[in-house]
């Protein structure tokens, strides 16, 4: 009944067929504003404020104690003093810039242009089956197709990283760039200078580059660590595990229903190269290829990475940079990265750098 009197009152009196519905806005028809000499009043009085008052305030606030002080009737009230001071343009604060997000994968440029994939890889440390073994969950997330993959192991080690980056890449191919975290199972032990792993000797045998974070940054491995969230949410947080195996089945159950249901991007990622036939991980041969890490420099403009330091730009302080270590041509290059320009990417530095041929302990 409601309803039709509303209807009947919105026609004012015309047959309901021949009113015209159409959406109306929701201003008032007859908008009340603040009367002019009210208007200059606040502004003068804000004036007054910010050029002798003894405490220099002049913000809506303090407009209205001042009027209060003054015994002015009308006094409008605090948001209406607001209102005045934005209309006439006066206002000292400034509205923070909303600026868009880079593209995904902004860093590097062909991932960020849809023409490579990225794969990103973390870890989950810190779970414990009731009565249990404590675990250590790997987990991988492709960033344009979203592709994943989790494995739960018991103890995991830079031999159990391998084996699960060999067993998901056969199965699926091999990206262009993959993504960890600073983690020595990762980049290998750091106790010695130009020390480098077995992850990265896999991936240069491979021939996709390895990426690694910023440390103690958030946002670049912000897709993986979004998926890790995910799982614990909808499998480690939502059952109660009494065996690794029933952890393990369930897991797998949610990784393959999620790729199902993403099946439509993950054909539309960029392609994925074949995993080759007869390919055998071979520790001790000698690398190629480029290693890629990104790091912010410190305050006189260098970075440190594979155990050395190394000057980057002395009018680059506490900026991002991506340093990609040619380990073919024996250089390393630094690449100015800025998130309000993700597209400039100016080279900073290029210096010489020779990775030693040593003996890898298996």
């Amino acid at each position: 009944m409601c309803t039709v009197q509303r209807w009947l009152r919105r026609a004012e009196g015309p047959r309901l067929d021949r009113v015209d519905w159409a959406n109306r806005s929701h201003a008032p028809r007859h908008p009340r504003r603040t009367e002019p000499a009210l208007e200059a009043q606040v502004l003068r009085l804000r004036r007054w404020l910010k050029e002798r008052s003894a405490l220099g305030e002049c913000g809506a606030a303090a407009i209205l104690r001042e009027m209060r002080r003054r015994g002015v009737r009308p006094c409008p009230c605090e948001r209406t003093i607001g209102r005045i001071l934005r209309r006439a343009g006066v206002l000292d604060g400034r509205r923070r810039v909303r600026r868009p997000p880079p593209p995904r994968g902004w860093y590097l440029s062909a991932v960020a242009k849809g023409r490579a994939e990225l794969d990103q890889f973390d870890t989950i440390e810190g779970l414990a089956i009731r009565g249990g073994p404590h675990l250590t969950v790997f987990t991988g997330n492709s960033l344009h197709g979203g592709l994943c993959g989790v494995w739960v192991k018991q103890a995991f080690t830079a031999r159990t990283a391998v084996d699960c980056l060999v067993q998901h890449w056969r199965t699926f191919g091999l990206p262009r760039y993959a993504q960890f975290d600073n983690d020595n199972r990762f980049t290998g032990p750091r106790q010695h200078r130009d020390s480098v792993g077995r992850v990265i000797r896999l991936c240069l045998s491979l021939g996709v580059t390895p990426v690694f974070a910023v440390p103690n940054e958030t946002g670049f491995q912000a897709a993986i660590e979004g998926f890790n969230g995910l799982w614990q949410k909808k499998v480690w947080m939502r059952f109660e595990h009494r065996s690794l195996r029933t952890l393990t089945q369930r897991s797998a159950r949610y990784v393959a229903a999620l790729r199902q249901r993403r099946q439509a991007r993950i054909e539309a990622a960029p392609a994925r190269r074949r995993f080759p036939r007869r390919w055998r991980l071979n520790l001790q041969k000698p690398l190629s290829g480029t290693i890629i890490f990104l790091r912010r420099t410190d305050g006189d403009g260098r970075v440190t990475l594979l155990g050395r330091s190394f000057l980057v730009d002395r009018q680059w302080l506490h900026r991002l940079v991506r340093a990609e270590v040619d380990v073919s041509a024996q250089r390393i290059r630094f690449y100015a990265l800025r998130r309000r320009e993700p597209t400039d990417q100016p080279l900073l530095r290029e210096v010489p750098y020779s990775l030693p041929n040593r003996r890898f302990r298996e």
